[in-house]
């Protein structure tokens, strides 16, 4: 692999992958060394891509696994692992279905919308690890419920199962705000 082409690995796959260690780690900091971590391994390892998935959830996997590693290691165990930090606002132009830049809402109306946003991101982050991995997968990553199943190594059924329950949880807990 070349660098140009672990660039453009990067470029296509590099948010995706900070996200999920994100949600994993529940740290910037360590999202951004992590994330740094797997595309050397991707880089090191594409020998070994069989293509039997897709290549996003090979680096997944690989992501996965340099946390649950990282967990396990002497600098996580000594108490180093930080607290949960705030989502990095993601500023984006909203556009219409044409491409050109649609009205944009008032300050009030924006604030408020990205408020409710970060409470349930808040509300996600606090799940069970176990819940909290499988819907941000689903609802961040974008991954079918397979792809899910063989990223965790759990069966597709009890994906399914997670999904519906960190689900019906976030939903209760919006009800009990309101």
């Amino acid at each position: 692999m070349s660098e140009e082409q672990l660039r453009q690995i990067m470029k296509l796959y590099g948010e995706d992958v900070w996200n999920y260690i994100y949600f994993l780690t529940k740290s910037s900091d360590q999202a951004d060394e992590l994330a740094q971590e797997v595309f050397i391994k991707c880089y090191y390892r594409i020998g070994t891509y069989r293509g039997i998935s897709s290549l996003k959830t090979w680096l997944f996997t690989i992501a996965r696994n340099t946390v649950f590693s990282y967990r396990k290691s002497r600098f996580f165990r000594s108490g180093l692992w930080g607290g949960v930090q705030p989502l990095p606002a993601a500023a984006q132009k909203r556009q219409d279905a044409a491409g050109l830049a649609a009205v944009a809402r008032s300050a009030e109306m924006e604030y408020l919308g990205n408020r409710q946003v970060d409470e349930i991101w808040g509300l996600i982050m606090s799940l069970p690890d176990k819940l909290r991995e499988v819907l941000v997968l689903d609802l961040k990553a974008e991954l079918s419920v397979r792809e899910i199943s063989e990223l965790i190594g759990i069966s597709p059924g009890t994906v399914k199962s997670r999904l519906h329950r960190a689900r019906y949880k976030i939903q209760d807990k919006l009800r009990r705000m309101e």
